[in-house]
């Protein structure tokens, strides 16, 4: 994976989280993983597509998403309801919205999707040949760590070309 991938996503994470939670986010170690993924208790995935292609895991205890939701909505959450849910997803979305403006500012545009949520421990999930960057983030409520599958996207490479539209004359009714 190009680590010119890596900063978008650590510096928008520490400052969303940061911001949120109005204290200091502290990352861990960053290791390279090349096997698939188990999943932890709750895993927001969202893929990017265009200059950067690839799929990004925000995973989680399920106190730490109860925790997170808890703060970053406002609002004390005793499980992870679907409000909950909608919140942990929302904060994946966020950070890697982030992320993707910030890549774009870098001349890699790239459209993400809507996160989806895995919710239960110990799921696999194969990125293929994309091996898997790990960051480790830690809160006072707990840690939360970004795997990052990324590379350089075919449309990186790509122009588009002018599509040179005919010009169509439409038959009267009755011609």
């Amino acid at each position: 994976m190009n680590v010119k991938f890596l900063n978008p996503f650590v510096s928008s994470a520490h400052d969303i989280l940061s911001l949120e939670m109005h204290e200091l986010v502290e990352r861990g170690d960053l290791r390279l993983d090349h096997g698939s993924y188990q999943t932890d208790d709750v895993t927001v995935i969202i893929s990017l597509v265009g200059a950067v292609d690839g799929t990004v895991f925000y995973s989680m205890s399920k106190e730490v998403a109860v925790g997170l939701a808890s703060v970053l909505m406002g609002e004390k959450f005793d499980s992870l309801d679907r409000l909950a849910q909608s919140g942990v997803a929302e904060l994946g979305n966020v950070i890697t919205g982030q992320a993707s403006m910030k890549l774009a500012e870098a001349g890699f545009e790239s459209n993400i999707s809507t996160p989806s949520l895995i919710i239960g421990k110990g799921a696999t999930i194969s990125t293929l040949e994309f091996p898997r960057l790990v960051v480790p983030l830690t809160t006072s409520i707990g840690s939360l760590t970004i795997h990052l599958a990324l590379r350089e996207g075919l449309q990186s490479n790509l122009k588009t070309p002018e599509l040179e539209v005919p010009k169509v004359d439409f038959l009267q009714k009755g011609e």
